[in-house]
Parts: structure tokens; C-alpha cells; sequence
């Protein structure tokens, strides 16, 4: 090697160590064909910032076992060729949404062992080429569903070890892996998993052996809720959530000034969505509202206007949310009013024999039509006093109005119950203590969650009303309301009838006492028949012990020879059953054989 040579060689070895960071190693592969690659290691215990002059032409930068604590900005932007980037195990907490600018080709990326809560999903979009994200052992709590269009491109993903108890439903819509679009290894493991509907997706995707998402460990297990728990994902049954649709009764509305306008939406999903009404301008409604649910996956909601004014024009939404997302519709309300005109210069006729009238400007307010005049008419004074006519009577009918509606909201309801009910009635009372005088109150009720509903309209000073005609063991809904107006939530009362309950009496009084009845009668039965059996078996025991003994019969002797008869005067023998029998036989059957033998001291005998 020339001197020359050796001094260049030496220049360049000099040139690259003095780019090294002091606190990190530089490792440089060379090739045969003159081209290389560098890789960083800085491992230095004391670290605890990220390098700032890292050689430009690195490919691979390690930052391992450090207490560095965040990523700034911007803090590899001239990187340019780096391909790999292992930040792990340190201390870091703060990673910075710009802080991997410019790592155009940029293919791994591991931040494993740190203690981040948050990852800036939106900077994965200065990492075009990433295919590689291990975040695992880390702190995240929480997936927002906007990182599915940054995760794209990733072939593997580790979110293992972290606090996760869920993933988003539109994160599996919008992710391709989820889709079979591209294969992708995904790592799950040791997360404390909550098993409802929102990851029910991810539940069938383990079940599946040949899917395109491969996880790293497959045993994935719930942690939640109390009846899952510890049960693994390939052995849990879920059911799928659904995102929320929402529709309104109309969606333009328009009403004139002071009246009451109701405004409903309904919407379904799973599980049950719940509704939020607000303004165009997102500040929340101040009307009475009700909700109701009439069943899983269902509910709705009316928003209750009344006696409107111009400021409560405009657009309401209704926005229904549950575990698989939102969506909202709207309803644009129009309130028009009074419209006021003016008649131009009107002249009057002359009329024969009177003087000119004086040309005179009249000044109209119309409630509810308007008066066009394309140019001066001429009135007669007739004319104009029907028109001073229309105007006064309009003029009365509007105050009397304006009288009646501010009478109505001086009424005041309250203690609104059911005090009696029967399987097919009820009866509702009612306190309105300040009632005006001629303001008569409406009881409408239903059957609860119907819209039909009936209506009873009550005498004046009445605060109570019977209601007939309902459905035994049905549950109602009953309100009461001034005349006109629409009933307010602490106007109404829920109660339910009661159930027919003579026939159901009488059945199951006639089922004990039988029961009673057949538990007496029932041992008094079994002892009688006992009884009748055992003198049964008596009676035939005892006749055939009675043959079966040795019987004395009396009889006249048969013998020859002269006896002696005893003091009775009787002369018994003792014989067999079947001789006694027999002989006693054959004395009666032997009258017409009697013999003429005859002692003085013997008495005739007969012989067989």
C-alpha cells in the first residue's frame, strides 16, 4: 500500500468516528463493491436526550436502556436512508406527532418497553413505507378508531402488554387485515380484554385458523365482564354490535308564533342507543324531553316546544349513540308570526247631499292573512267601517286569545296518581290549585309505549275523572293537561291494572280444598279397606278352623245293649266330623226302617 493511500484511508476513518455521537457506537458494513451501511447503537445508562448528530448515511438507529423521556420534533429529520428505528426499553412518556418527519422510507419502528399512554397514530403518515409497529409492553389504555387509515400499510403489529380492554368497532370496519384485504401478524396478548360486542369481531377472527390476521398468541382470554371472565376468546359467544340508525318524523317544520310544537326521533341499534338533542350550534336543548325504550335495540324521544317564539327557530338534531358509534338527523324549525300592512291613501266617494269625507291612512294587523294593494282604492264609508268592524273584532278575538293563553300558564298540576284501579278501570285524581275560573282540563291516556291515545275531557273544578274500559294486568300511561296544551313529564303517572283474580280464586280455592280433601280422606280409605280385608280373612280362617275341630253331635244310640242315661237325660257320644255327620244323616233317612226291638229301659233305634 503507498504512503498515500494509507494517509487517505486514515483521513476517512478519522472523518467518520468524528461524526459519532460520543455516547453511542458506529458500525459501518462494508461491501466488496465499495458501498456499505451504518447502524447506531447508543446504550449509554446516562442518555437522556436522543442523539442529534447521528451520521446522515445511517440505516439502522438503536436507542436502548436509556432514561431518555421524549421524542422531540423533528428529531431525525435528516435521517433520510434510515430503515430501521429501535427506541426501546427507556423511559419514554411524550412522543410528538412530528417527530418522525421526513423518514420517508422508513420501514420498522419499535418504541417496545417505554411508558407511553398515547401514540400519535397521525404521524404514521410521514412513514409511507412503515410495515412494522411494536408497541407492546407499554401503558395504552385506548385505540381511537381514526388509526385505521394510518395503520394501512402495517404487516405487523404488536399492542401486547398494554392496558387495552377494547378495540373501536370502526377500527375492524376500516382495517384492512380485518377485511382479508392483507396479511398481518397482530399481537393481543396480555391485555385485560372486556368481551362485549364491540370486539366480537376479533372473538370470531380467533376462532378461525386460516384467516388473514395471524395473532402472535392465540390463547387470548377475557378479563371482563364477572360472568367471561378468564373464558377464552375461541370459547366466548358474543353478539355483534350495531351502529346506531336514527330517522325524525319530519324534517321541516313550520308553525306560527305561541303555538306548541312537538319534535321526535326514533332510533334503533345494539345494544339500545341512547338520545342527545341539541342546537345548530351544539348547546344542548333546555325543553322537556322524554325517552322512552320499548324493547332491546329500540328507542325514541320527543322534545316538547311550547308556546314558541322567534328565537327557537332553526335546526335541532338528534344525535343516537352506543358502543358501535354515532349518527345523528335533524329537524329545521320555522316560526311565522304576525304580519303587519298598510293601506295606501284611500279615497271615498261623495255621495249626494253629505260633504267630502277627509282622505284618511289606515293601519291594519292581520293575524293570519295578508292585504296586497297595487295601488289607491277608492272605499265607501260603508267599506270602511265593516273593515273598523273586522279590525276591532279581530282585535278582541286576539286579546281574548292572548287571555286564554296566559290563563293556561298559570295552571299549575301536581299530584297527579292513581288512587283507585280495578282488573278494567282506574281512577285518576289530580291538584290544581290555581286553575282559573272556565278552564277546563283533558285527561288523555294509553296503553304505555303506544301512540294511540285516548282522550277524556273534564267538567270544570273536577280533580278526578274515572277511567273505564282498560285491559286487566296492562300497563298505562295517563296525563292531565289544560284544554289545548300538551301534557308536561310531571303531568303524567304509569300505573298498571290489576289481573282478573275471582276465577283464578275460585280455582285455587277449589285446589286446596281438594287437596285438604284427599289428604283426609285418602289414610281414612286406605284403614277401611285395611279393616274389611283382615275381618275377611278372619271370617275364612275361623269357618275353616270350626271343620276342622272335632264336633259333638247328639244323637239316639244305636247300640243293642241297654244304657244307662245320665242325669240330663241325654246320651252323648264323641265322634269325627265325617262319622258325626254321616251318622246323624243316616238317623234322619231311617224313620221307615225301625226295627221292633224293644227293652223296657231303651228307646227305639234306627239303623242306617
Amino acid at each position: 500500500m503507498s504512503p498515500g493511500l494509507g494517509f487517505l484511508l486514515l483521513w476517512a476513518l478519522t472523518r467518520v468516528s468524528a461524526f459519532c455521537p460520543s455516547q453511542c457506537t458506529c458500525i459501518y458494513h462494508g461491501r466488496s463493491d465499495g458501498t456499505g451501511t451504518r447502524s447506531v447503537l447508543c446504550n449509554d445508562p446516562d442518555m437522556s436526550d436522543i442523539p442529534v448528530n447521528v451520521p446522515v448515511d445511517t440505516v439502522k438507529l438503536r436507542v436502548e436502556k436509556t432514561v431518555v423521556r421524549r421524542i422531540p420534533t423533528e428529531a431525525f429529520y435528516y435521517l433520510v436512508d434510515l430503515r430501521y428505528l429501535w427506541i426501546t426499553y427507556n423511559s419514554i412518556s411524550t412522543v410528538d406527532s412530528s417527530s418522525f418527519y421526513n423518514l420517508k422510507v422508513l420501514h420498522e419502528l419499535r418504541l417496545d418497553g417505554n411508558l407511553l399512554s398515547t401514540f400519535p397514530w397521525e404521524a404514521m403518515q410521514e412513514m409511507p413505507s412503515l410495515r412494522t409497529l411494536d408497541l407492546h409492553n407499554n401503558r395504552l389504555s385506548t385505540i381511537p378508531a381514526e388509526a385505521g387509515r394510518y395503520l394501512r400499510n402495517i404487516t405487523y403489529l404488536d399492542i401486547s402488554s398494554n392496558k387495552l380492554t377494547t378495540l373501536p368497532s370502526d377500527l375492524m370496519d376500516i382495517w384492512p387485515p380485518f377485511s382479508g384485504i392483507v396479511n398481518t401478524n397482530l399481537g393481543l396478548q396480555d391485555n385485560p380484554w372486556f368481551c362485549d360486542c364491540r370486539i366480537s369481531k376479533l372473538i370470531e377472527l380467533s376462532k378461525i385458523y386460516e384467516a388473514s390476521v395471524v395473532l402472535l398468541d392465540p390463547l387470548l382470554a377475557c378479563s371482563g365482564p364477572e360472568n367471561l371472565s378468564g373464558v377464552l376468546f375461541q370459547k366466548a359467544e358474543l353478539e355483534q354490535c350495531l351502529k346506531p340508525s336514527v330517522m325524525t318524523s319530519a324534517t321541516k317544520i313550520t308553525s306560527p308564533l305561541g303555538s306548541n310544537v312537538l319534535l321526535r326521533c326514533d332510533a334503533t341499534g345494539y345494544p339500545t342507543p341512547i338520545l342527545i338533542w341539541t342546537r345548530s350550534d351544539g348547546s344542548p336543548v333546555n325543553n322537556t324531553v322524554v325517552q322512552e325504550s320499548p324493547g332491546e335495540g329500540i328507542r325514541w324521544s320527543i322534545i316538547s316546544l311550547n308556546g314558541i317564539l322567534y328565537k327557537d327557530a332553526g335546526e335541532y338534531r338528534c344525535k343516537a349513540k352506543n358502543l358501535a358509534g354515532t349518527s345523528e338527523a335533524s329537524i329545521t324549525l320555522t316560526v311565522v308570526g304576525v304580519v303587519t300592512t298598510t293601506a295606501s291613501p284611500m279615497k271615498f266617494t261623495k255621495r249626494p247631499g253629505t260633504e267630502p269625507s277627509n282622505v284618511m291612512q289606515v293601519k291594519t294587523e292581520l293575524p293570519t292573512e295578508r292585504i296586497t294593494m297595487a295601488s289607491p282604492t277608492t272605499f265607501t264609508a260603508a267599506t270602511l267601517s265593516e273593515l273598523l268592524n273586522r279590525k276591532l273584532s279581530v282585535n278582541a278575538e286576539a286579546s281574548n286569545n292572548t287571555t286564554l293563553s296566559a290563563a293556561i300558564q298559570k295552571v299549575t298540576i301536581k299530584n297527579v296518581q292513581v288512587v283507585d284501579q280495578t282488573e278494567r278501570s282506574a281512577v285518576l285524581t289530580w291538584k290544581a290549585p290555581d286553575s282559573p275560573v272556565g278552564i277546563a282540563l283533558n285527561v288523555v291516556y294509553s296503553t304505555y309505549g303506544e301512540k294511540d291515545k285516548q282522550t277524556i275531557t273534564t267538567d270544570i273544578g273536577k280533580s278526578a275523572v274515572f277511567i273505564n274500559g282498560l285491559t286487566p294486568s296492562t300497563k298505562y300511561t295517563a296525563c292531565v293537561s289544560p284544554k289545548g296544551t300538551q301534557p308536561r313529564k310531571d303531568h303524567c303517572v304509569v300505573f298498571t291494572t290489576l289481573e282478573e283474580a275471582a276465577a283464578s280464586s275460585q280455582a285455587q280455592l277449589l285446589i286446596i280444598g281438594s287437596g285438604i280433601a284427599c289428604a283426609v280422606a285418602l289414610p281414612l280409605i286406605i284403614l277401611l279397606l285395611y279393616k274389611v280385608l283382615k275381618l275377611y280373612c278372619k271370617k275364612g280362617n275361623s269357618a275353616d278352623e270350626d271343620l276342622a275341630k272335632e264336633t259333638y253331635v247328639k244323637f239316639e244310640t244305636l247300640s243293642l245293649k241297654q244304657r244307662t242315661i245320665g242325669a240330663t237325660g241325654d246320651l252323648w257320644a264323641r265322634r269325627s266330623t265325617a262319622e258325626s255327620e254321616r251318622m246323624l244323616l243316616c238317623s234322619r233317612s231311617s224313620i221307615d226302617s225301625q226295627m221292633t226291638f224293644k227293652s223296657d229301659m231303651s228307646r227305639p233305634e234306627y239303623l242306617c
